[in-house]
């Protein structure tokens, strides 16, 4: 690992605020990545998209901008790149040097994920976690970035995708999180000074990597989702247009004729015409870069673009024999592997092209693209936080349940949740008590948080407190918890109302042990809990989710950007 984000002082990381998900700095009015309110924000020249079309930009102008990361693909484009390993294996052996490595998770043993557990065949599945960093950490690397007063600041993880290989390596799915997302970062100590950061709440999910390096994004995405992540790898960009190049074009699709490109200049510059193009080069980079002029004009649809590309390289990666040749695969691995810093378990060749081939197992047909469900922040409209919908994406990806809805039914009950601590005394646990008991048809049922608070502490459970704010809805009674520490206490909870462990949840939106009470348990001092319905493992409609063997993928055009 060099320097506290782990990238090479000589190899540029460059800010670019029209890609998938900008970093906001100190006093960047931009928004959430949805556009609208939340806004893409503009270029650091302020002008939106910052190109200006294809005239009137100097030479430097363009180098500038082809240079510039191409932030959501790149961490992606390093793994594939590694998956066309196998062929030219003998070529990668001198590569070793080239690779940097760093600890895998820098968080609290309470805050970690528990180790995922083996299939009946004796096969478990893999959790990779790619994150692009935007490092200013050399005299190149500010001058291509821009934003001066951040030279040699603490990285931010702008790009944050997970990775699941599936157990019996048939499937896989990859589920990306907008940079601007509001969570809680756990304590992290920096391995190389020492320095302890303190746990943090409503942060942004991009500042974990200026924590200590990118075992802080692992624990921090670990403590959220509850799924244990076994690598990680984090790219700078350098080189990726090339790449681009060496692919020899990357085909896309647009319903109609576009320039993006305003009056104001604003865009990116793409100028392409109806159908397919293979887009290399700057033109990819341009693809990649594009909000005004796809659909809405927003970043979802950006985001939406760059799912359409990274498919559609992935399957010209998979089918085009000249990547087979050693020339062809030198050149994408050198770029490969200085651009790469992974954690110490992959920190070869030979680790990583072991990986390459479990990932070569898994069908282009069968891997999933999505995005984590998230809403605008109540408080910060300008961020957004997951949504119950990201929660149930991510006990699909803990369970091993394939995002395409082509897994066979699985026959064996899930496991018992797995308990890393010991629950306090019971007077000493401490819970609140909501009365979520409100509905779309029946007004809360009166009283309910107190009346339980009331049965907590006639049990023993005396730090019950109940909670007499405005009435939530919850259609069935929940605790939750938000870390690994007070999970007993809360399975205590749950064993002395009568309440299924299943309905014990883990949760960054709570700061303790707090029990909602639903619309089930509207009256009496019993719970009775509701019939088990078949768990629905559907992948939310709002993960936006796209196969990579769909070819017919077409990015649809904003009239207003035809020509």
């Amino acid at each position: 690992m060099v320097g506290r984000s782990g990238v090479r002082a000589e190899v540029p990381a460059v800010e670019d605020a029209e890609t998938a998900f900008p970093a906001p700095r100190d006093g960047d009015a931009s928004k959430s990545e949805h556009g609208g309110k939340g806004g893409g924000g503009g270029d650091q020249d302020g002008t939106g998209d910052g190109d200006s079309g294809a005239g009137g930009r100097r030479p430097a102008d363009r180098r500038r901008r082809r240079r510039r990361a191409l932030r959501w693909s790149a961490s992606v484009l390093a793994l594939v790149i590694l998956g066309t390993a196998g062929a030219g294996y003998l070529y990668y052996r001198h590569l070793n040097a080239n690779i940097k490595s760093a600890d895998l998770n820098l968080g609290d043993a309470k805050d970690r994920a528990a180790q995922t557990r083996a299939n009946s065949a004796g096969q478990t599945a893999l959790n990779i976690l790619l994150i692009g960093s935007d490092a200013r950490d050399s005299t190149e690397n500010q001058k291509l970035g821009g934003a001066r007063d951040t030279f040699d600041g603490p990285p931010l993880a702008d790009v944050q995708m997970l990775l699941h290989v599936s157990a019996d390596r048939t499937n896989m799915s990859v589920v990306s999180m907008p940079r601007d997302t509001l969570l809680s970062i756990p304590k992290c100590t920096d391995p190389e000074s020492g320095e302890v950061y303190g746990a943090s709440d409503r942060a942004m999910t991009n500042e974990s990597l200026g924590r200590g390096g990118p075992g802080c994004t692992v624990a921090t995405w670990e403590k959220l989702t509850d799924i244990h992540i076994d690598h990680f790898m984090m790219i700078d960009f350098a080189g990726v247009v090339s790449m681009a190049d060496a692919i020899g074009g990357v085909p896309v699709c647009v319903d109609a004729n576009v320039h993006s490109h305003t009056s104001t200049g604003k865009g990116s510059g793409l100028k392409l015409k109806e159908g397919t193009t293979a887009v290399q080069g700057e033109q990819a980079l341009q693809w990649l870069r594009t909000r005004y002029g796809f659909e809405d004009d927003t970043d979802l649809a950006r985001a939406k673009a760059q799912h359409m590309y990274m498919n559609s390289m992935v399957r010209q990666l998979r089918s085009e024999a000249k990547l087979t040749k050693p020339n062809s695969l030198r050149k994408l691995a050198e770029a490969a592997t200085k651009a790469i810093t992974v954690d110490d378990g992959l920190g070869s060749i030979t680790k990583m092209y072991d990986l390459a081939t479990e990932l070569q197992k898994v069908p282009t047909e069968r891997i999933t693209m999505t995005t984590m469900p998230n809403r605008y922040d109540t408080y910060d409209t300008g961020r957004v936080v997951p949504t119950e919908d990201a929660e149930k994406l991510f006990r699909l990806v803990r369970e091993d349940i394939a995002l395409d809805g082509k897994d066979k039914k699985k026959d064996t009950p899930s496991p018992a949740p797995t308990v890393t601590d010991v629950a306090a005394a019971d007077e000493k646990i401490a819970v609140q008590v909501h009365n979520g008991t409100r509905t779309d048809t029946l007004a809360p049922a009166g009283g309910r948080a107190t009346a339980v608070t009331g049965l907590l502490q006639g049990k023993g459970l005396t730090g019950a407190l109940a909670e007499t704010s405005a009435a939530t809805s919850e259609e069935t009674t929940v605790i939750r918890y938000p870390s690994a520490d007070l999970q007993a206490d809360a399975l205590r909870v749950a064993t002395v109302l009568g309440i299924p462990a299943d309905q014990v949840k883990k949760s960054t939106d709570v700061s303790g042990v707090t029990l909602f009470v639903g619309a089930d348990w509207r009256s009496g001092d019993t719970y009775k809990a509701p019939e088990k319905k078949e768990d629905d493992d559907t992948t939310p409609e709002s993960a936006q989710a796209m196969n990579g063997a769909d070819e017919s993928q077409c990015m649809h055009v904003d009239p207003a950007y035809t020509w």
